[in-house]
């Protein structure tokens, strides 16, 4: 399970530090894609067959379904950690993900998210995100 929240940069080359308490779930192959909410999605090679086995499940005859999975699938990227615990992030990727050089990357439970430090600010200093009124959806949906 991966949880905490951790800064660091990205250099020149697209590369970033995955921070060590997240290397050993991670394991040293695993899938980036593009997130909701602008960020990058990291999945472990088992948890990104999880994933791909309940998009599998959507009708492809829904038209949300298609691109619900387009969506992932076209933005993925085998990655793979190199000797100083590096992951090569691609450009497209950091491109959609608006990010620059100072990076937080945090654990949700089965995966990790890559945002860019300003956007993750600003992600939680919305006036958008209320936690009692999220609080409440979930307690309708029995979390």
């Amino acid at each position: 399970m991966f949880f905490g929240e951790y800064e660091h940069n990205i250099d020149d080359k697209g590369r970033l530090i995955i921070p060590s308490k997240f290397r050993e779930c991670l394991g040293g192959q695993f899938v980036l894609t593009k997130g909701l909410d602008c960020c990058l999605f990291v999945f472990s090679m088992e948890e990104w067959a999880n994933f791909e086995g309940k998009l599998k499940t959507l009708p492809i005859s829904d038209k949300d379904a298609r691109a619900f999975t387009r969506f992932f699938f076209a933005g993925a990227a085998d990655c793979e950690l190199d000797r100083q615990g590096r992951a090569s992030i691609p450009a497209s990727l950091r491109k959609y993900a608006k990010i620059s050089k100072e990076v937080t990357i945090i654990g949700v439970s089965n995966r990790l998210e890559i945002w860019d430090s300003q956007l993750w600010a600003s992600y939680n200093d919305s006036e958008d995100l209320n936690y009692e009124d999220i609080a409440n959806n979930m307690a309708m949906l029995g979390i």
